[in-house]
């Protein structure tokens, strides 16, 4: 069976500059490379392909619709505190979940929700 090496997602933003900067400042991604109208950011195995698209609905209208992922990580806690100091906007705080998952979820600026966990 053929082996997933790497997972981007693919978000419409507004902005893609002021975007870009959020994704960089406060959640800590680099920029891998730009092409017109497109920022591709990582941290680790996450990846974000940022898109502009000036007419799509922004995600914050979607509800419960605008999460787009749940990243694994290993110290979720390290990771709340430094978010909390770059100045996330948290929908869930951190907590011990009973699947075992101690967990945290962010609303980026363009209102896309992201969680992110650790597995205890």
């Amino acid at each position: 069976m053929v082996t997933i090496t790497k997972v981007r997602f693919v978000l419409a933003v507004l902005d893609l500059a002021r975007s870009t900067d959020y994704y960089r400042s406060v959640l800590g991604l680099s920029i891998d490379f730009t092409a017109p109208g497109w920022s591709f950011l990582s941290r680790g195995g996450f990846r974000v392909m940022l898109g502009e698209c000036v007419d799509a609905t922004p995600p914050v209208e979607l509800g419960d619709h605008s999460y787009f992922g749940y990243v694994t990580v290993d110290d979720a806690a390290a990771l709340f505190a430094e978010y909390r100091e770059s100045g996330a906007e948290f929908i869930q705080e951190l907590a011990d979940k009973p699947w075992g998952m101690r967990e945290f979820g962010v609303r980026t600026i363009d209102g896309h929700r992201i969680m992110f966990g650790q597995e205890l």
